[in-house]
């Protein structure tokens, strides 16, 4: 019979439901049980692609001996990360102070006031690698609160105690200026000193992509001219598109690389990494010309519309790292790996040979039981390049038929604002309207759905309907990310009206007096502590995220409250620009922007003009950190930049201004080019 999360809207969630396990979702409900009748709350957190909550659930989950034991002791509150990043958080900071690390499935036990006392993440089934079973961990608490009672809760009161302890509110320097040249060199400096020289990124295993800091590298390489900060982004490029990391058929980039050279990947594929990752390449593209950047941009664009794209117009979480490997048994990768018999069944002898060759698969393999992840070593032109892609065709229509990994078809705010933003630009860039369609259509559903009458945010939706739960910061700050980016392209100012409303929303509801940001809204569930993290992770914190939107919002329409704003933001980067350069690479990234100006353009004439058109896209593709562009005809008024703009000697004109002052108008886009250099 299935349980409490049948009702619920989350992916994750629903493959919970009919486990015996009696899970209730979050909620005041499932705390008010727990203390009725007098005990612990299990909160569990995973998502929906992630492999080990896959394991932990068949091993424990859906054992009926667990499931008892759980259901008679605990209160047992299943949460998708995904759907409550505040709650996952939260939780997550207080596994991390007490145990060293982190990760999914989060396993916290809490008291009926939701306060933590004891932690972990994956529990086997039975005691392994020195680690406590998952029924010695439950008898373990459950003896605990029937005999210590008073031990735990003291426990949980430090706990609660240290992290409210914790807040950067009040804590930061009177100092709250942006980073200088000074700091952000330094910065330079201590990502040379980690930069893998022979495998690129930076760090060893397990390597994630460093998206946010590439950005950081190109915009510095922009502004500086350092060969230093480009030759780390196209050295890292390059390995992570030959690499195994990347899905060499159909596009699209894994989550991280368990090993350090990028060859096997964790398989599931984010639609955060997508978009991030689509947009770097698409601008080391611009910097450099790279054939290859400009490949992988287009390829992983096309990756995100073909298989993330929702019947709504949105685009969903992310895809499965297991799938089933033909037998009935779900297996982590084997949707994508190859052996030479495999290729041999699909292309023939002859042509097997050659894509064994084009794609590193041998008779020992990369990956379990003798497959091999596709990688693409450094060999164009020295193969026929046709042939290359006639293989690729038909080993992906092959591969077509294997059973494919499922997908999480919730729609996050603050992720789809990253995927406009990237396949905006891409399509600009690439000249596929196609793709600035796409942004468009996932921009109206944000719009539609996501966003209430009082320009507030839910953070996801699914099948068109919105999801109960608000939006955090990264919401609001990912989606005016996007929106500027796609008036932009565009032209079309409406955007950026839509994200002035959601930026005020971060000044009202997300800023502390003194500038320093919080995750969650105030007016929002008041939990343990209010989460508070201005460091990137997989994608740019909201604080770093909100900088960027709040400076590119600035320099549209001229605000000196929401420059101030960013700029007080921007002060965090400062003091963390030396001494953790790898977390805070999109704060360093909007700081370069910040320096340069940012450079604010105006582009004028009569839509559709060949000579308007040839200046916008000289515009679009200037390397300057940061640029803003506006586009709109001769009296045009939605965006404030485009104010008593007019043509010049009857033609259409180009304005390059920094804080509002310009320099003359330009009617030849090759100057505009040459102005807009870094």
């Amino acid at each position: 019979m299935p349980n409490r999360l049948a009702h619920e809207t989350s992916p994750y969630l629903l493959q919970h439901a009919d486990n015996p396990v009696d899970w209730w979702p979050w909620s005041a409900a499932a705390f008010e049980e727990a203390r009725r009748r007098g005990v612990p709350v299990l909160l569990s957190v995973g998502y929906s692609s992630c492999h080990w909550c896959h394991v932990m659930a068949h091993e424990s989950f859906e054992d009926a001996a667990t499931a008892e034991l759980l259901n008679e002791h605990f209160v047992a509150v299943k949460v998708d990360r995904e759907e409550r990043p505040d709650v996952d958080a939260v939780y997550m900071e207080a596994v991390q102070a007490a145990t060293g690390q982190g990760g999914w499935p989060m396993t916290v036990f809490l008291t009926p006031d939701a306060e933590p006392f004891y932690f972990g993440t994956y529990f086997p089934p039975e005691p392994r690698h020195g680690m406590p079973s998952f029924g010695q961990v439950l008898d373990g608490v459950r003896n605990a609160w029937a005999d210590r009672r008073d031990e735990v809760g003291e426990v949980a009161g430090r706990i609660v105690a240290d992290l409210a302890g914790r807040s950067l509110t009040g804590a930061l320097p009177a100092d709250r200026r942006p980073p200088g040249p000074e700091e952000l060199h330094g910065a330079l400096m201590g990502l040379t000193r980690e930069f893998d020289a022979v495998h690129g990124g930076f760090g060893g295993a397990p390597k994630f992509p460093p998206s946010m800091v590439l950005e950081f590298l190109l915009r510095h390489y922009a502004r500086t001219g350092s060969a230093g900060a480009l030759e780390m982004v196209q050295a890292t490029g390059a390995a992570m598109a030959r690499g195994g990391i990347y899905d060499q058929l159909g596009g699209g980039f894994a989550r991280y690389a368990v090993d350090a050279t990028w060859t096997v990947p964790h398989f599931e594929k984010m639609l955060y990494d997508n978009a991030l990752l689509c947009r770097t390449y698409a601008h080391l593209w611009r910097a450099t010309g790279s054939d290859l950047a400009r490949r992988i941009a287009v390829e992983t664009a096309d990756f995100m519309v073909r298989e993330l794209r929702t019947d709504q117009g949105g685009f969903a979480s992310a895809l499965d790292a297991d799938s089933d490997d033909g037998t009935g048994k779900h297996v982590e990768g084997a949707y994508y790996v190859w052996t030479p018999e495999q290729l041999r069944a699909v292309l023939g002898d002859e042509d097997a040979e050659f894509a064994a060759t084009c794609f590193e698969v041998t008779e020992e393999g990369t990956f379990e039981e003798g497959a091999s992840v596709l990688q693409r070593p450094d060999i164009e032109g020295l193969v026929d390049a046709e042939r290359v892609a006639s293989v690729k065709r038909r080993l992906l229509a092959a591969r077509e038929e294997r059973p494919r990994p499922g997908r999480d078809d919730k729609v996050v705010a603050s992720w789809n604002g990253l995927a406009i933003a990237a396949l905006a630009e891409t399509g600009a860039y690439f000249d596929r309207p196609d793709l600035i369609q796409a942004a468009t259509d996932a921009a109206d559903l944000l719009v539609r759905v996501h966003m209430d009458w009082h320009a507030r945010l839910h953070r996801t939706s699914r099948d068109g309907t919105p999801g109960a739960n608000s939006g955090v910061l990264e919401d609001y700050a990912d989606v005016a990310e996007g929106f500027l980016t796609l008036a932009s392209v565009t032209g079309e100012g409406v955007w950026v009206e839509f994200a002035g409303f959601f930026l005020d929303t971060v000044l009202l509801q997300f800023t502390a007096e003194d500038g320093a940001l919080y995750d969650t809204a105030a007016d929002a569930e008041a939990l343990i502590r209010r989460p508070q993290d201005p460091t990137d992770n997989a994608t740019p914190s909201g604080w770093t995220a909100a900088a960027g939107a709040l400076l590119s919002y600035a320099a549209l329409t001229g605000s000196g409250l929401h420059r101030d704003a960013a700029e007080r933001a921007l002060g965090i980067v400062t003091a963390l620009a030396g001494r953790a350069p790898r977390f805070i690479g999109w704060g360093l990234a909007v700081a370069e922007a910040a320096l340069d100006g940012p450079r604010e353009v105006a582009v004028v004439g009569p839509q559709g003009d060949p000579a308007t058109v040839a200046l916008h896209r000289a515009a679009l593709l200037g390397t300057a950190p940061g640029a803003v562009v506006a586009l709109g005809a001769p009296g045009a008024d939605e965006v404030p930049l485009l104010l008593d703009r007019s043509l010049v000697d009857g033609q259409p004109a180009a304005y390059v201004c920094r804080h509002f002052t310009c320099e003359r108008p330009t009617t030849d886009p090759e100057e505009l080019t040459e102005r807009l250099q870094g």
